[in-house]
């Protein structure tokens, strides 16, 4: 019989992290408590291209965007919401910034902050089923490059 040869494979599953672990902030380092999920992505679009006598096409790197997505457990009408309709009565859209943490096991912390991030998509005003805690969900477009202020680790 041959040993496990990968060891680490599982990692340490004490430093695993879950959903109770993280928090949405925002730029005045309030804690969204409101935030029932948020989920950040990047999506890169690449130009392809071939050369004379190469049957493979390439790729090289050309945009990239990214984007926030929050659901938020409606309880007031808070500062956003309201930030939000007022910029479609003055046609100024607003604009925010996240500041996304995460924490380890061990009193780590991954932190990113996404900036001037701007209404975009569907953004539910009133999102409301009858038996179902009500819910509003948000999308943003994130204007600057995020920054990742802290790292989790498991020393």
């Amino acid at each position: 019989m041959q040993p496990i040869r990968n060891t680490r494979a599982a990692g340490d599953v004490r430093f695993a992290r879950t959903g109770k672990d993280a928090a949405l902030f925002n730029e005045k380092g309030v804690m969204i408590a409101t935030a029932e999920s948020y989920q950040a992505n990047v999506s890169y679009n690449n130009q392809a291209y071939t050369v004379l006598g190469d049957p493979q096409e390439h790729e090289t790197s050309d945009t990239y965007k990214v984007t926030l997505a929050m659901t938020q457990i409606v309880v007031e009408d808070d500062e956003f919401i309201q930030d939000l309709v007022k910029s479609m009565e003055y046609n100024q859209p607003p604009q925010w910034t996240w500041r996304g943490s995460l924490l380890g096991n061990n009193g780590s912390e991954q932190s990113m902050t996404y900036r001037d991030c701007l209404p975009s998509g569907q953004i539910d005003l009133q999102n409301i089923q009858v038996g179902a805690v009500v819910k509003r969900s948000w999308n943003f477009i994130v204007n600057r490059p995020p920054k990742l202020s802290s790292l989790l680790n498991m020393g």
